[in-house]
């Protein structure tokens, strides 16, 4: 990937996002040492403006961002990252430096959760405990969810019909983990059929 350090005297505008829920978590500067201390390392590290020095991300606190994806705008004078921050971005303590973490795209962060839990093999996990049940267990709970949402769909209670709702996609996640298939798998084939 060839980054034009030239336009910017030097210094690229750098955009970090959740890789997980697609937020944008902050925007800072790289210049060429900092773009190769991040490839390198696979941490994100910016040109500090005003410490006048390469500074990565969390080397006080902690909370790294830990690359996942890097990309270049058409122009190549400007860095997308995807990250997964290993904490809040914001030096306020927030997930971002642009607000509070949202709700949209919090499926893929619990999509995240449901295979760190069956990873870590928690006995005390429900998610867990569920997935060692097998496949039809699973594909039976999502059954019952899924009759309880249209029950609910048929009350006039809006609460509850988004309570249910949240249970069957919860139970989805993790009969799609139990079938080796994720989210972006379904993204897919929704796209394709809507290019047609």
């Amino acid at each position: 990937m060839n980054i034009d350090f030239s336009k910017g005297n030097g210094l690229v505008p750098v955009v970090i996002q959740d890789n997980n829920t697609l937020q944008v978590l902050m925007v800072g500067y790289m210049n060429e040492e900092a773009f190769k201390k991040t490839l390198n390392e696979k941490k994100v590290t910016f040109f500090s403006r005003s410490k006048n020095r390469l500074w990565t991300k969390g080397e006080t606190s902690g909370n790294f961002l830990y690359v996942e994806e890097i990309s270049a705008d058409c122009d190549s004078d400007s860095i997308l990252i995807m990250v997964s921050p290993a904490g809040p971005t914001c030096h306020t303590g927030s997930t971002s430096c642009f607000g509070s973490e949202t709700a949209k795209g919090f499926v893929y962060k619990l999509e995240h959760i449901i295979s760190q839990r069956i990873k870590d093999n928690t006995e005390e996990s429900y998610t867990n405990r569920l997935y060692n049940k097998g496949i039809n267990k699973i594909a039976q709970k999502v059954g019952e969810e899924a009759v309880e949402l249209i029950i609910e769909a048929k009350d006039e209670n809006i609460e509850l019909f988004k309570n249910e709702a949240a249970d069957l996609i919860y139970h989805l996640l993790i009969l799609l983990k139990a079938k080796g298939v994720n989210l972006q798998d379904i993204e897919d084939v929704l796209q394709k059929r809507h290019k047609k």
